[in-house]
């Protein structure tokens, strides 16, 4: 005769295991906190393009990222952690000085920036074309 554990009892389990795994990873850092180091240098920009900029960019792309709430909770912490990292890597408005504006007018008129799955969880910075083609010239490109 085998003995079988009715479903609820599986699914409970399940359930449990999954709510302590969850409970362990947010004990692993993510490395260093979510930071925003001072503004030393911004783009000599006007108010219309740096709002554009804010919106769409800053996040991140400058010492001024809103980090949200799910941004303390892993792995979300990790992978928005890791983005902000590589986008200031690549390109940091708040440490102007250092970038090739063609490059950046470039990636915009493609299209590439900001990323879909950044606009997924921030429809609000969606560019339309008069934004996109501002950030355009204003990089001249």
């Amino acid at each position: 005769m085998k003995i079988t554990k009715p479903l609820p009892v599986i699914l409970s389990l399940v359930i449990l295991a999954g709510l302590v795994v969850f409970g362990l990873v947010q004990l692993v850092p993510y490395g260093r906190n979510h930071s925003n180091p001072p503004v030393t240098k911004e783009p000599s920009w006007d108010a219309q393009t740096r709002a554009i900029a804010q919106k769409a960019c800053f996040d991140c792309h400058s010492n001024e990222t809103v980090w949200p709430w799910y941004s303390k909770i892993a792995p979300f912490s990790w992978l928005i952690q890791y983005d902000v990292e590589k986008g200031r890597d690549n390109l940091n408005f708040s440490e102007w000085g250092q970038w090739e504006t063609d490059e950046i007018g470039e990636v915009v008129a493609e299209g590439e920036m900001p990323p879909t799955q950044y606009i997924l969880m921030h429809p609000e910075a969606r560019l339309n074309d008069a934004q996109r083609q501002s950030l355009i010239q204003a990089f001249g490109y």
